[in-house]
């Protein structure tokens, strides 16, 4: 019975999040899209220059 319970419960979290949940708009999704293209970026660049550091200090 407790199980149950417990999914009855997620089932209805589940339904509330979709409820509220929209679709992003073709601005949103842009944003979205240019903010993670810049992090991967960066994080790309900051790993470059660890491996060139690294490198150069003949490790």
């Amino acid at each position: 019975m407790n199980i149950q319970k417990s999914v009855n419960s997620f089932l209805k979290q589940c339904k509330r999040v979709l409820k509220v949940a929209k679709k992003p708009t073709t601005e949103e999704y842009l944003n979205f899209s240019k903010i993670t293209a810049i992090g991967i970026a960066i994080i790309g660049v900051i790993g470059f220059v660890i491996v060139l550091i690294a490198q150069l200090a003949g490790v």
